[in-house]
Order: structure tokens, then sequence, then C-alpha cells
């Protein structure tokens, strides 16, 4: 098993009701997979030299997965309302440091 992070962007092409992300939630939750999510705030980007780029802005959001694979992951999308409404969702595999 593996944890994986769906990284939400801040760009459906249709609206969707809040409503709908609760429904979407307690999918994941009875699938076994769901290890939590909420929405990423503001911040800064800080390097030792030079100038540092902006946040990127476009991510709003974030739900934690524990999955056998990235395909299962995938599967997992459906229902997920910026992805049903034409937006986009990153999906990423975590890895542990040594």
């Amino acid at each position: 098993m593996h944890d994986y992070l769906m990284l939400i962007h801040n760009d459906p092409v249709r609206s969707y009701r809040e409503s709908d992300w609760e429904a979407y939630i307690q999918t994941l939750v009875k699938s076994g997979t769901f290890r939590g999510s909420g929405v990423i705030g503001s911040g800064v980007c800080r390097r030792k030299s030079g100038t540092a780029p902006p946040i990127t802005a476009r991510i709003g959001s974030y739900i934690r997965l524990h999955a056998e694979s990235l395909a299962e992951v995938e599967s997992l999308l459906a229902g997920n309302p910026v992805f049903e409404n034409g937006g986009t969702v990153e999906l990423r595999e975590l890895s542990m440091g040594t």
C-alpha cells in the first residue's frame, strides 16, 4: 500500500454545490482509502539567494489517500466535484524520506 495526494486545482469549468464534496468524501471513507483532506491556504516561497517564485495559486485543496496503486487512485476520481466539472486534479504518490 502507498500514500497518495489528490491535488485539487481551482479550475472547474462548471460550478458545483459544496454538498457534492460531502458525498464524495463519504465515498472515499467507505472505500477505506481516505486519510484526510484540507484546504491549502496562503503562504510564501523562500529561496536562500535570488528571487523566489510566487506560490502555486492554482492548487486549492488536497485529499490524502492510502491505496494499492496509482490506478486505484485514478478510479477514485469518479464523483470528485472538480474533476466531474471539467477541472484538474493532480495525483501524486508520496514517498517516505530516509
